[in-house]
């Protein structure tokens, strides 16, 4: 497989994960009384007893951050806007908080989503942190 075509996914995967995180945004905006095919209002299992605007609040801050986080490692990846050595940091520091965010509210989200999208977030640590994927050398970053 061509360097091209390495950086093309990594890319995509990167900015489809990032931007996959509009969609628990949009759902605790419109199903806040009531879930609606399989999306229910943030409720967070650690702490029941938080009033249901302030688990909105929380889980909001978490999403939103996490796909600013995603979206900004793709830009610098790309050399675009940031600078291309915050890739790594970028992308590590966003699947923490997006991790942290879905186990606080589990149960909020359908399992096929939350599985996936732990799933992406797992790789990410797993390439950058423990196989140390892709090689600087390979890109430069």
């Amino acid at each position: 497989m061509s360097e091209q075509t390495i950086k093309i996914l990594i890319a995509g995967v990167l900015l489809v994960h990032g931007l996959g995180h509009i969609g628990p945004l949009l759902a605790i905006s419109f199903t806040w009384s009531q879930g609606t095919g399989g999306w229910l209002a943030a409720r967070s299992w650690l702490f029941p007893s938080l009033p249901a605007n302030t688990a909105k609040r929380i889980a909001s801050v978490f999403w939103i951050l996490s796909m600013i986080g995603f979206v900004a490692a793709v830009a610098a990846f790309w050399g675009f806007l940031v600078p291309g050595d915050l890739w790594r940091m970028l992308a590590i520091i966003s699947a923490i908080v997006s991790m942290v965010g879905i186990v606080a509210f589990l149960g909020t989200w359908p399992a096929f989503n939350t599985i996936a999208a732990l799933s992406v977030n797992v790789a990410v640590l797993v390439a950058l942190l423990w196989l140390n994927w892709p090689p600087q050398a390979m890109f430069g970053k």
